[in-house]
């Protein structure tokens, strides 16, 4: 596995710990539970998608690191039609599911090349000082200090989340429930918002304070 390819495993564990933190706090404190069997296969498929997407994002970094320039300015632009691709797989997997999806790209694309291009910058800066620093944890620590670290993820979660309630907006469930569907999408996105701020946190502490993190009993893919 090289580097970009860790790098790209990493922010995958931190989206599958986003996802599944929200699973528990829908399942746990939510009013709409008639529909949460209906969401939650989405929100599932829904993770795998932007960890691949992201995943392109990080090896383009990579790629741009290699040559010995920076990203180019057209890089996003070429990564956001690549995005594409992995969305139509999405919505094929998504057909054996009691609901209909549809991408409105009007809505997700302002969202989504917001996140390209933020993970673009930081991929970059990260891999960089992996090279000299020799770990991963020593780069993200020499690269963003406690609190730009959790201010660089909770942004990065953020406009996951807006991007995941753009899709939940064009998600049509069973008739009888399609009433619920505006404020459920509503409620996810609510509390998606305030576990962003949790989890931006935890992860900054576990790369600054990994002694403290394992008190936690919080293990990141950080070493």
């Amino acid at each position: 596995m090289d580097q970009a390819q860790a790098l790209a495993f990493l922010n995958g564990r931190i989206l599958k710990a986003y996802s599944r933190r929200t699973v528990n706090a829908l399942q746990a404190s939510s009013p709409l539970r008639l529909l949460l069997p209906h969401l939650e296969p989405v929100l599932a498929l829904n993770v795998t998608k932007e960890a691949r997407k992201d995943a392109l994002v990080i090896r383009c970094a990579g790629q741009a690191l290699a040559s010995g320039c920076p990203p180019e300015p057209e890089a996003g632009r070429r990564l956001l039609e690549a995005t594409k691709s992995i969305d139509r797989e999405f919505l094929q997997r998504a057909r054996s599911l009691p609901l209909r999806i549809v991408i409105d790209y009007e809505r997700i694309a302002p969202v989504r090349m917001e996140r390209i291009d933020c993970l673009l910058e930081a991929a970059h800066r990260v891999l960089a000082a992996w090279i000299a620093q020799g770990s991963l944890r020593a780069a993200l620590q020499l690269t963003y200090p406690r609190p730009e670290l959790e201010r660089l993820l909770h942004r990065i979660l953020r406009l996951y989340a807006l991007e995941a309630h753009a899709l939940g907006g064009s998600v049509r469930v069973p008739g009888m429930l399609a009433p619920l569907r505006g404020r459920a999408v509503a409620h996810i996105f609510d509390v998606m918002s305030e576990l962003a701020l949790t989890l931006a946190a935890d992860v900054a502490r576990a790369v600054h304070d990994p002694a403290r993190a394992l008190r936690r009993r919080y293990h990141p893919a950080v070493s």
